[in-house]
């Protein structure tokens, strides 16, 4: 019986561990951006590490993907955060779940702390009209916990730059509620935006600096 029960004690142990290791992460990113000398040195190693992440999410943390989301200007708790959920598994996605287990968890940090230091490159509005309705759209719905200028904070993500395509498909999974996108206040929000709403709110942030 006892050894029946052990992967689920095992599993228990894990869970309960993680918001001790999520709280003193926390607390790690912040000393080391409070000190310029270890901030820096962070970034160096980071930028080194994610060598293998630039073709994808460029070479500054601004995406060459239009569907692929810039990290660059990305709080470093929240970015780090996401990081580990992909290699715990409580976030999936086939390629990043497999491309974050392979690395070090020293990795993993100074690559958070890498790409909050790099600047997000916003982009010119497409379509002025449609902007302008999706700013309403922010203003009235994602303000509140985005912030004004959508720069988001330890928990939230900075939204303020982001690729059109990736707004619009996050959103899109959030009111399907996919495995990917399963967020209950995410949810519950996406689920009364209509297709015209959900694009104007991608027409929009994009060109938020």
């Amino acid at each position: 019986m006892m050894i029946r029960l052990l992967p689920a004690l095992v599993a228990v142990a894990l869970v309960a561990a993680m918001p001790a290791r999520a709280a003193d992460s926390t607390e790690r990113v912040r000393q080391v951006i409070g000190s310029q000398a270890e901030f820096d040195k962070a970034r160096k190693a980071g930028k080194k590490a994610a060598f293998f992440c630039v073709h994808c999410h460029g070479e500054d943390g601004n995406s060459v993907h239009a569907n692929i989301p810039n990290l660059a200007g990305q709080n470093a708790v929240y970015l780090l955060n996401q990081i580990e959920k992909f290699a715990d598994g409580r976030r999936q996605d086939e390629f990043m779940s497999g491309l974050i287990k392979v690395l070090k968890p020293e990795d993993r940090f100074n690559m958070a702390i890498y790409y909050s230091g790099e600047s997000v490159r916003a982009a010119p509005a497409q379509n002025s009209r449609l902007a302008a309705r999706g700013k309403q759209l922010y203003d009235g719905t994602c303000k509140s916990c985005h912030g004004a200028q959508a720069y988001g904070n330890e928990k939230i993500a900075r939204l303020a730059g982001q690729q059109p395509v990736y707004l619009k498909e996050s959103l899109e999974q959030y009111r399907k509620g996919t495995k990917q996108r399963s967020d209950p206040i995410m949810g519950s929000i996406a689920r009364r935006l209509k297709d015209d709403d959900i694009a104007a709110l991608a027409a929009y942030l994009p060109t938020m600096r």
